[in-house]
C-alpha cells in the first residue's frame, strides 16, 4: 500500500470520527476549562453571587446591571500578580474585563458557597 493511501485512509477515518464526535456532543453542556482563568471564573459562576452595596451603587452610577458582571464573568480574565488565591477561608482574585467597550475591573471573594463581588471600577 502506497503512503498516499495511507493517509487517505487515515483522514478519511478521523473525519468520520469528527461527524461521529459532533452528533454525539451537539446541545450537550460541554467546556474545556483547562487554563487557570478558566476554572477560577467557571467556579465563581457556579456559586451564588452577592453584591455589596457599594458595588450595586457603581453598577447603578454607569447605567449598568449584573449582566455586565456576569459577562465580565464569562469572557473576562484574572490578573493574579493581584489576586490572593490562597488566602484563608477564601481566595480573593482581580477580575477584568470588557463589556459594551468599557473596562470593567473588580475584586471576587471566592468562598466555598458564595462569592462576593467588590472594589467595582469601570473605564
Amino acid at each position: 500500500m502506497k503512503l498516499i493511501q495511507r493517509v487517505g485512509y487515515y483522514l478519511g477515518g478521523f473525519s468520520i470520527g469528527l461527524i461521529i464526535l459532533a452528533f454525539f456532543l451537539n446541545g450537550k453542556k460541554t467546556s474545556c476549562s483547562y487554563g487557570p482563568d478558566a476554572r477560577v471564573l467557571k467556579n465563581i459562576r457556579l456559586k451564588k453571587i452577592i453584591y455589596n452595596t457599594h458595588t450595586q451603587s457603581s453598577l447603578e452610577h454607569h447605567n449598568l446591571d449584573t449582566v455586565a458582571i456576569n459577562y465580565v464573568l464569562r469572557k473576562g480574565s484574572i490578573n493574579f500578580s493581584e489576586s490572593n488565591a490562597r488566602q484563608k477561608p477564601c481566595g480573593i482574585y482581580a477580575v477584568e474585563g470588557q463589556f459594551e467597550k468599557r473596562e470593567i475591573a473588580f475584586t471576587v471573594e471566592n468562598c466555598d458557597s458564595i462569592a462576593t463581588i467588590s472594589n467595582l471600577k469601570i473605564e
